[in-house]
Formats: structure tokens, C-alpha cells, sequence
């Protein structure tokens, strides 16, 4: 798959600054759209034209957190984009309540890598 359109969920500004930016080198072409809230993503995400390829989520926001996010866009409709969570987090439990949703791909512990569009199968346009 190649992407085009990236989302990343992350309330932290250095790490929505360090993710663009690696994001970027990979291609200028790439559209990286940063959410600094689940609603925001949300109500981002219900209009029409959109949806990324693939969003990036923080797990641990103030107000609407990255689980309170995937329950809400599970129910959004049936076709869901790919998630991917970055966290600080490496606890067991976590992993496993956010991998219980078919749509979320990886989860994975901060700080990103860009090994992750290899090991996905994802092309950067």
C-alpha cells in the first residue's frame, strides 16, 4: 500500500514535531495531518474526503485517550482506516485491549521507527 495521507493522534508536541519531520524527509509528497486529541481526530475523520491511509495513536491524552478513541471509531462505520499505536507504555494489557481491535495493526513503544513501513508492507509516495 502506498501512502499518501497520514494522521497522527498524539497530544505531545515534540512528538508530533519529531514524527512529521522524519515523515517528511521520507517524501516531501507526503501529507501528514497532526491531532492533538481523539475528538479532534474524530470529528476530523467523519467528514467526507478525510481519511488517511494510516493513522498514528497515542495511548495516555488528557480528554479523549487513544482507547476511548478506538471504541468510538470502531463504531464509526464498517471500512476503518489502519492503526498503528505509539506509546510510552509497554505494558501487557495495554498491547493486548489495543490489539483486540481488527483494525489496529502494530503497537508499538515510542520512539517511532521508520522500519515500520517496511515491516508493514507500506510504501511512502
Amino acid at each position: 500500500m502506498q501512502l499518501r495521507k497520514i494522521m497522527v493522534i498524539d497530544d505531545s508536541e515534540p512528538d508530533q514535531f519529531f514524527v512529521s519531520i522524519l515523515l517528511q524527509k521520507l517524501s516531501q509528497a507526503i501529507d501528514v495531518v497532526q491531532v492533538f486529541d481523539g475528538q479532534e481526530a474524530l470529528d476530523m475523520l467523519i467528514l467526507p474526503g478525510n481519511q488517511p491511509d494510516i493513522i498514528f495513536l497515542d495511548i495516555n491524552m488528557p480528554g479523549m485517550d487513544g482507547f476511548e478513541f478506538l471504541e468510538k471509531y470502531s463504531k464509526l462505520s464498517a471500512q476503518h482506516v489502519e492503526v498503528v499505536l505509539l506509546s510510552s507504555s509497554e505494558n501487557i494489557s495495554d498491547k493486548k485491549r489495543a490489539l483486540a481491535y481488527d483494525f489496529v495493526k502494530k503497537y508499538l513503544t515510542k520512539p517511532f521507527d521508520i522500519s515500520l513501513f517496511d515491516e508493514l508492507g507500506y510504501e511512502i509516495a
